[in-house]
């Protein structure tokens, strides 16, 4: 028995060695191998980067630099340079610089492609105009979205629409695409209309009772307006209906933000964050799914959800349930999210600019007079387009453009060996003097007159909804939604800043006013 026993115990020994050593390995393919490899192709190309370290990769330099960034800004912040100058308020719109200094840095050092390490990955940030064009046109599978977007925003997104790849993706966007075509999108004019209409009434009622005046944070209002669209629109339910998933879905993405520069490994820890994080994806799957049971119980007209429920049948690798939670959390939280902050900083900067405010007003006001808006009068804003063009130039809500090499990709003469990811920052495109001349950090929306592609050097600069063939299905209904929305506000109030207003733009996954927009808003 005893020799029975000495023999299970060396193979007991044997098997856990065996498996250390193959975890051993395994781990020195992923963190060292595996990254020196990828920076040695690409180094052999002339592209350079700060030198990683160990397990971090450059996380502990970037994590530096936005602090000493952060603490720059913040001693060099002054309220009493928003104050009107002329016609115009002095707000520095050289913002992306601040929030992410190690781009900056690196490319002033390095290049306009420079190489860098999030721990053990390995990106590629590009703002070479010419190789951004190439990705761009680039409708190869292979070259998809990053999976580390999946590993941050997963709780968030899911495998849906914006998070997914292959035919997975290409399947959820033939089902959500349609249903956001320019045609589907100015049917929905009238809801809009009269969602921003109950919104403004409120504003109304707000400046009576303040005699005249009233100083208001547009924040708030602005979400639960594009909340309550995007719920009507696709959804046919109203925001106050499913209000709680929208909350939800903003505590998450407050959350999951705190961890955008952890190490990938961490999220599985059960930290007091992480905690939080796997409540509230939680709570939103089963407020979801009790939506989905409402919605299947009733007889729905054939809007997205309804669409989404019939392509859950064949959901091409995710189970149906799945499928539908994640496409329903990304439409409620991209479809919303986006377009209030862009909202919010066409309202900031048409308060900044008192110019561009009259000479949009008097457009509206002599397009629509005394009727109410529809798609006919949208699309003779010419002056509006412009405003919220260059809005989208200056502050887009999305940062970056990600895509993963899944095989080897040949891009502009530069190989992409399989496991790199490239980065585009849009910020630091739309805000280079060298494509847009040397007004690129002020607000000049006439630069758009003669449209996108006279408006800067090279136009694939211009990319507020992403680029290729993954650009937003939702772009015509946000430009629809803000258009409605401009429009009614400028031909029922004047604005302008709040001297409470501090200009400090925030990245939160999206790039979004970090103290809010607060207005001094009376009627015209």
């Amino acid at each position: 028995m005893e020799a029975e026993a000495a023999v299970a115990a060396k193979v007991i020994v044997s098997v856990l060695l065996g498996g250390f050593l193959v975890l051993f390995l395994y781990l020195c393919e992923l963190v060292l191998l595996r990254p020196r490899g990828l920076r040695s192709k690409l180094g052999k190309q002339g592209i350079r980067g700060p030198p990683p370290s160990f397990l971090l990769g450059n996380l502990s330099a970037i994590k530096r630099l936005q602090s000493k960034g952060h603490s720059t800004a913040t001693k060099t912040a002054d309220p009493t340079k928003l104050h009107h100058d002329g016609d115009v308020a002095s707000i520095d719109h050289e913002w992306h610089s601040k929030i992410f200094p190690y781009i900056e840095q690196w490319r002033n050092e390095y290049g306009q492609i420079f190489m860098y390490a999030s721990a053990h990955l390995q990106q590629l940030c590009i703002t070479d105009v010419e190789v951004v064009k190439e990705i761009g046109l680039c409708k190869s599978l292979n070259l998809g979205k990053a999976s580390l977007t999946s590993k941050v925003v997963g709780p968030l997104l899911g495998e849906g629409l914006l998070s997914s790849n292959g035919v997975i993706w290409a399947h959820q966007r033939g089902i959500i695409a349609p249903e956001l075509y320019l045609d589907k999108v100015m049917g929905m004019v009238d809801l809009i209309v009269d969602s921003t209409t109950s919104m403004l009434r409120s504003w109304e009622d707000e400046i009576d009772s303040k005699g005249g005046i009233a100083e208001i944070k547009v924040d708030k209002y602005l979400r639960n307006l594009a909340a309550d669209i995007i719920s009507r629109a696709c959804f046919n339910n109203r925001y106050d209906q499913v209000e709680d998933i929208f909350n939800k879905l903003r505590a998450l993405q407050k959350v999951l933000t705190k961890g955008i520069m952890s190490l990938p490994g961490l999220r599985l820890l059960p930290t007091k964050d992480n905690r939080e994080t796997w409540r509230l994806e939680k709570e939103a799957e089963s407020i979801i799914l009790k939506l989905v049971k409402q919605r299947i119980e009733a007889s729905g007209e054939e809007d997205l959800f309804q669409m989404l429920l019939a392509g859950a049948g064949d959901s091409k690798g995710l189970s149906q349930k799945k499928f539908i939670v994640d496409n329903c959390k990304t439409i409620f939280f991209a479809g919303h999210e986006t377009t209030a902050i862009a909202a919010s900083w066409s309202l900031m900067l048409l308060a900044a600019h008192p110019y561009w405010q009259a000479r949009a007003r008097a457009e509206v006001l002599e397009i629509c007079g005394d009727n109410p808006l529809d798609g006919d009068m949208l699309r003779s804003m010419k002056v509006l387009k412009m405003v919220i063009q260059e809005v989208l130039r200056l502050y887009p809500p999305a940062f970056f453009v990600t895509r993963e090499a899944f095989e080897t990709v040949t891009l502009k003469n530069i190989v992409i060996p399989k496991g790199v990811i490239l980065q585009i920052p849009i910020p630091f495109l739309q805000h280079n003097p060298d494509i847009w001349g040397p007004d690129a950090h002020e607000f000049n929306p006439e630069r758009f007159a003669n449209g996108t592609f006279q408006a800067c050097r090279s136009p694939q600069a211009y990319m507020p909804f992403g680029t290729g063939p993954r650009i937003c299905v939702g772009q015509h209904l946000v430009m629809t939604e803000l258009k409605v929305l401009l429009a009614s506000v400028l031909s029922k109030f004047c604005f302008s800043l709040s001297p409470a207003y501090q200009h400090a733009p925030l990245f939160s996954l999206v790039t979004e006013p970090g103290h809010g927009v607060i207005l001094h808003v009376r009627k015209v």
